[in-house]
C-alpha cells in the first residue's frame, strides 16, 4: 500500500521541486492569503511559521491544473477516460484498524479557533473559514459515504457553520428528511486529503448516487485506506491530517457570511446549519490544509465537469479538449477544441455544452490548432475566425449559477456561444497558422545558456 493523502502529495511536489516553504512568520488573518494570492494560488506553499500557532499551514497545493494531473499520474488527453472510468466502475475501499489521523484525539475542551490556524481571507469575511474542509456523511437510505468540499465558518468553541446551499440538493434533501424524523446527521470534516479524493468528491451525489470513497479507490488504482471515527459511525481517510467529528441537527442554524466566494464576489449574509464538534483527531505533527477561496476546489470541480461535457459531446462532435477557464471560476466559461467535420459542428458543441451544465454561461469553440489553455491564442481565434452576424449564438433567460452576481438580478442569465472555427472548403487555407519547422511544439529553453548583458560590451 502506497502512502496516501495530503502528506504524500506534498512529498511528491517537493521531490519535483514544486513546493516552496515560506519561513517568514505570517499572520493567518489576511497576510497568509495575500502571499497565496501573489502566486494566484497556483504555487504550492508550506508556511512553517504562523503567528499564534505551532502548526504549519499548506496552501495552493491544488490550484494548478498541471500539478493536479501530475499528482494523479495522468495526462491532459488521458484525464477524461480516467475520470469517467472511475465513475463508471467504482472499486472497494479498505478499512484499517488505525491510522496517523488518530495519533492525537481530543474530545473535551474543544476550541477550533485556538487549536487550528484557520485563516481569515478577505476584509468583509465574517471571520475565519475552513475553505479546504471536506464534509463526509452517510446517506441514511443507502449507507454510502458522500463527501464534498464546503466552506465552514468557524465560530467560538466547538461550533462551525456548514454551508448547505441550493447547490447541495442531496445533502439538503437528507437534512429535510431527518428533520421530519427529529434525527441528527453524523458527519465529519476532513483536512489533509489528496488530489484523488479531491477529484472524487466533485462527482455529483444527486446525479450518480455513488460512494465517494469507492470512486476514489477506482481513481487512485488501489483501495483508499479508511479508519472508523471515534465518536461517529463514519469512515475517514486513515492518512489524512485532521478530522473534525460532529453532528448536524436539522433546523439548528446560525448566522453565516458574508464570505468572498466565486471570482472574489461576496456572498450575502444568511444562515447555515450549525455543526457541533464532538471530537478532533489529528496527526501528532499535523499540517493544516488551506485553500484561498475559491480556486482549488473550483478547479477540481471544473475538471470533473469537463469530463462530463466530453462524455456528452464526444459521440456527436469530434471534441478534442475542454477547458473550464480559471477566469470564469471554472464553471461560467468554457473553451472547447474540436476537429470540425461539418459547418454545424461548432454550434452543436455550444448547445451540447450549455445543456450539459446549467452554470455554464459563455462557450467559445475553436479548431484543434488553437491552444485552449493559452488565452492569447483563444483571443486570436476570436479576433480572426469569428463574425458576429452568423457565428454568435445567444440564449436569453436561461438557468444559471446561484454563486454568480448577475443571476441575483432576475434568477436567470443570458448565455452565448462563439463559433470561432475556420470555414471548411477552399477558403480554409487562409486561416492556416504559421509554424516553425522542427519546433512545432516550441523549444526546450533549458538547452540554452543565457546571462544578463552588460551594456559596456555593446
Amino acid at each position: 500500500m502506497r502512502e496516501q493523502m495530503f502528506r504524500a502529495d506534498l512529498k511528491k511536489l517537493a521531490d519535483k521541486g514544486l513546493l516552496k516553504t515560506c519561513q517568514t512568520r505570517v499572520d493567518p488573518a489576511f497576510e497568509l492569503g495575500a502571499v497565496l494570492m501573489h502566486y494566484k494560488s497556483e504555487q504550492p506553499l508550506l508556511f512553517s511559521s504562523v503567528s499564534g500557532y505551532k502548526m504549519p499551514v499548506a496552501g495552493g497545493v491544488y490550484g494548478n491544473r498541471d500539478n493536479i494531473l501530475f499528482l494523479l499520474g495522468t495526462t491532459p488527453k488521458e484525464r477524461f477516460s480516467r475520470f469517467l472510468d472511475a465513475i463508471a466502475r467504482p472499486r472497494p475501499y479498505s478499512v484499517v484498524s488505525s491510522g496517523p489521523v488518530q495519533e492525537k484525539v481530543v474530545t473535551s475542551g474543544i476550541d477550533i479557533r485556538r487549536m487550528l490556524p484557520v485563516p481569515t481571507s478577505n476584509g468583509k469575511d465574517s471571520g475565519p473559514f475552513l475553505t479546504a474542509g471536506m464534509i463526509v456523511y452517510k446517506d441514511p437510505e443507502t449507507g454510502r459515504h458522500q463527501a464534498a468540499v464546503r466552506r465552514f465558518q468557524v465560530n467560538r468553541g466547538a461550533s462551525i457553520n456548514a454551508l448547505v446551499s441550493p447547490a447541495s440538493p442531496h445533502l439538503r434533501g437528507i437534512l429535510d428528511r431527518l428533520a421530519a424524523e427529529h434525527k441528527k446527521l453524523e458527519c465529519a470534516v476532513i483536512l489533509g486529503y489528496d488530489a484523488n479524493l479531491l477529484l472524487a468528491s466533485q462527482t455529483s451525489s444527486s446525479k450518480y448516487g455513488l460512494d465517494t470513497y469507492e470512486v476514489d479507490s477506482a481513481l487512485r488504482g488501489e483501495p483508499l485506506e479508511l479508519v472508523r471515527c471515534r465518536t461517529a459511525d463514519l469512515l475517514v481517510p486513515a492518512q489524512a491530517e485532521i478530522v473534525l467529528e460532529g453532528v448536524l441537527e436539522p433546523g439548528k442554524e446560525g448566522p453565516e457570511g458574508p464570505f468572498a466566494e466565486l471570482m472574489g464576489y461576496y456572498s450575502t449574509k444568511g444562515t447555515a446549519p450549525l455543526m457541533d464538534i464532538k471530537a478532533v483527531t489529528m496527526r501528532s505533527d499535523a499540517i493544516f490544509q488551506h485553500a484561498y477561496p475559491c480556486r482549488e476546489e473550483h478547479l477540481a470541480y471544473g475538471m470533473i465537469k469537463e469530463a462530463e461535457a466530453y462524455a456528452a459531446m464526444s459521440g456527436v462532435v469530434n471534441v478534442q479538449d475542454i477547458n473550464y477557464t480559471l477566469g470564469g471560476g471554472c464553471r461560467l466559461h468554457a473553451v472547447i477544441s474540436i476537429k470540425k467535420r461539418t459547418e454545424g459542428d461548432a454550434k452543436t458543441a455550444i448547445l451540447m455544452a450549455l445543456g450539459a451544465y446549467k452554470d455554464l454561461k459563455h462557450v467559445v469553440v475553436v479548431d484543434d490548432d488553437i491552444d485552449i489553455y493559452n488565452m492569447r491564442d483563444v483571443e486570436g481565434a476570436i479576433s480572426s475566425r469569428f463574425e458576429a452576424a452568423h457565428d454568435l449564438l445567444v440564449i436569453p433567460g436561461a438557468m444559471g449559477s446561484p454563486l454568480e452576481p448577475s443571476f441575483f438580478e432576475s434568477g436567470t442569465v443570458d448565455k452565448l456561444g462563439l463559433d470561432c472555427t475556420k470555414p471548411l472548403g477552399e477558403t480554409n487555407v487562409n486561416y492556416e497558422l504559421a509554424v516553425i519547422p522542427g519546433f512545432e511544439r516550441g523549444v526546450d529553453i533549458s538547452r540554452y545558456s543565457f546571462e544578463m548583458t552588460n551594456s559596456s560590451s555593446l
